[in-house]
């Protein structure tokens, strides 16, 4: 697996690694499962994915639904698949829930009716915090409440289990993860603050003059607004608070560079409290693909 901060390079040594060890790239950016959303999520261009074969990507439509068990099951089978024809995996993204999936469970075995959720989803975050503390009397351990979706997942579970928060967190634990049964090796890579700021500044200049603007008004009537995840997206949000007249374009590609430097701070802790012991390579100093993974 490769993982690293949003600009870091992944894209590019993906592609010198796969290509030297014959192996199929396995997307792990919860934004490259949709198709059209390409400038804005630096998806792989149609050049690089005939380099290597790629995976996950472009899989459904702006307006459908995605999540973490579609993903597993999806990732699943193209890891054995690759594995059948006798080649190697390299999964690269990174999408921190996504790429956790990896290396522990990631989805409970719940299964949600479609009329309570949507039954959860006429709720306001108020009313459904206060239920969930009804259905919680010991609390709600680490929820993020101020995370509106995390808070309506939380309650359909519990409605549709009738277990609490604890119970259910106490399953979660003992179940194995969906890819236990193979030996995963991470590398992240990783740059000096300053290098990398300078890549993200060019980053959104190359966006912005390949069209991301034209892209977010051709995507909106496909159903780019009613999808939570692309819209929150850093560079799709921005372009969508400029169309709506709540940011000036004059600001676009500062706001952008700054919500990206943000977001790749997160994305550093993230990296090293949440994912096992890795291996941590400096794009600058890598000279040779060959020494990217130790295996």
């Amino acid at each position: 697996m490769l993982t690293g901060p949003t600009a870091v390079g992944k894209t590019e040594w993906a592609l010198r690694w796969a290509e030297r060890h014959g192996a199929e790239i396995v997307s792990c950016d919860s934004l490259l499962f949709y198709r059209g959303l390409d400038i804005g999520t630096a998806k792989p261009t149609a050049e690089e994915q005939r380099r290597v074969p790629h995976h996950l990507i472009d899989l459904c439509e702006v307006g459908a639904r995605m999540d973490i068990t579609e993903y597993v099951r999806q990732a699943r089978r193209a890891v054995e698949e690759i594995c059948g024809r006798g080649r190697r995996v390299l999964v690269v993204g990174g999408s921190g829930f996504y790429l956790k999936a990896f290396f522990a469970p990631v989805a409970d075995a719940v299964e949600v009716p479609e009329e309570l959720r949507a039954q959860v989803t006429q709720s306001s975050l108020p009313e459904a915090i206060a239920e969930l503390h009804r259905l919680n009397p010991a609390g709600l351990g680490e929820l993020d409440v101020d995370n509106p979706r995390r808070v309506s997942r939380a309650l359909e579970r519990c409605l549709a289990s009738g277990r609490t928060l604890g119970e259910l967190a106490k399953e979660f634990a003992a179940q194995p993860g969906p890819f236990a049964d193979y030996a995963v090796e991470l590398v992240r890579l990783d740059r000096d603050p300053d290098e990398l700021a300078r890549r993200i500044e060019a980053r959104v200049a190359a966006m912005l003059r390949d069209g991301l603007v034209e892209e977010v008004k051709r995507m909106r009537p496909q159903g780019l607004d009613a999808n939570p995840s692309a819209a929150r997206a850093i560079g799709y949000r921005e372009v969508l608070a400029m169309l709506d007249g709540t940011l000036p374009e004059s600001g676009l590609a500062a706001a952008i560079t700054q919500n990206t430097r943000a977001l790749v701070k997160k994305q550093r802790t993230w990296f090293r409290t949440q994912l096992p012991e890795h291996r941590v390579v400096a794009a600058a100093d890598l000279a040779d693909v060959g020494s990217l993974f130790a295996g």
